[in-house]
């Protein structure tokens, strides 16, 4: 039967794209849907500030009436301001395992660049950096953090064939959190400390973590600036962020380093891990689901390391050691047996260094693909 592609254009259409991964992946025990809702907001443009620097289409794969794919197409024009080369992208890719299929959804989105004069598209990646990215290439069976989505082992074979070549790579660790810290991170700790007079702020709740929102995310957008597709976050980003991890953050383990003229130095963020609870609740935000995101806000022993950003010019001078001696201990204050780390790049020198003082397993690797048009 001829594969048709077909635009999301109405409200059931949209219904079908979020849903599709459901049925894709019905049967396999490592795989989560994300909470419905939230991916409606996503791809709503009065919710989704991300909209105003971008363009988006998507499309479904559609054989005998049957979807059998999805993909989205993006221009972020922030992310392409000020290049040399400008890109598309590709995102929220899923598809039956068919060669046909694929080809059909990137060429799709391959026309819709070059018909906006973009002649390199890369991918999976979302709007922002806070959205899904990646193909998973190692590390099938090895349990998702929240902020991860789950594919096929054929995607990454089918996207090569279809012309597109490695761009970059993200690793992720599991991390034995050991009983007690690391003495070669706590001198360390110490020893930056003192060197360059800096000091930990206490958080004591969630308004005091919110008075500093707007350096936080300063703070984030110089430091990941010069990292693969990322681009900057507003100010009204940033408020609808906090807005929608509000319950998480009053479970969050943070970690503040500010200098003497109390500027802020450095900053790390963990979560507990919600992998268990949102496998759980299906996709759906029920009261029950509230509940069993609750119960693994309250109780658990894996915490997914977030983010960890330095000011650029106090990188490389041990400020992450300072950040993971305050946040360890909380985890060990709170029974912490396992960390998840989220993608960071596999050149990232810096966290990767870090690791090594630990018991870490790299255990997952997600990749992004480039092809270009011309």
């Amino acid at each position: 039967m001829t594969i048709i592609i077909k635009e999301v254009l109405k409200e059931d259409e949209l219904h079908d794209f979020i849903r599709f991964p459901e049925r894709l992946y019905k049967n396999e025990p490592g795989y989560f849907p994300p909470i419905r809702s939230e991916e409606v907001k996503t791809f709503d443009h009065n919710t989704n500030l991300a909209f105003d620097y971008c363009d988006a289409r998507l499309w479904l794969a559609i054989r005998n009436k049957k979807v059998v794919g999805r993909v989205a197409g993006i221009i972020n024009h922030r992310y392409n301001d000020n290049r040399e080369v400008k890109y598309a992208r590709f995102g929220w890719l899923d598809f039956i395992e068919e060669q046909e299929v694929l080809e059909k959804l990137l060429h799709t989105v391959e026309v819709w660049a070059m018909e906006n004069d973009l002649y390199v598209v890369h991918g999976p990646l979302g709007f922002t950096s806070f959205d899904p990215s990646g193909v998973l290439i190692e590390g099938f069976g090895e349990t998702l953090t929240s902020y991860a989505r789950f594919n096929y082992p054929y995607y990454g074979k089918l996207i090569d064939a279809c012309g597109y070549k490695k761009e970059i790579d993200w690793v992720e660790y599991d991390i034995a959190m050991p009983d007690e810290i690391p003495e070669r991170i706590v001198r360390g700790a110490e020893l930056v400390k003192n060197r360059y007079h800096l000091r930990h702020v206490k958080i004591k709740n969630r308004r005091d973590l919110v008075n500093y929102a707007g350096e936080i995310f300063k703070l984030i957008n110089r430091s990941y600036s010069g990292l693969y597709g990322f681009s900057e976050i507003s100010k009204e980003q940033t408020k609808r962020i906090i807005k929608a991890n509000w319950l998480l953050l009053k479970r969050a383990y943070t970690s503040l380093i500010v200098d003497e003229q109390n500027k802020l130095v450095g900053f790390g963020l963990a979560f507990p891990s919600l992998s268990d609870a949102l496998k759980k609740i299906n996709g759906a935000i029920t009261l029950r689901g509230y509940f069993s995101l609750y119960k693994s806000l309250k109780h658990h022993q894996t915490a997914d390391l977030l983010l960890i950003a330095v000011r650029n010019d106090y990188k490389r001078k041990g400020v992450n050691a300072m950040i993971f001696h305050e946040i360890g201990q909380k985890f060990l204050e709170n029974g912490i047996k396992h960390i998840e780390t989220t993608k960071e790049l596999e050149k990232n020198r810096d966290i990767n260094q870090l690791w090594n003082k630990l018991e870490a397993r790299q255990h997952k690797r997600t990749r992004c693909y480039r092809k270009n048009l011309t």
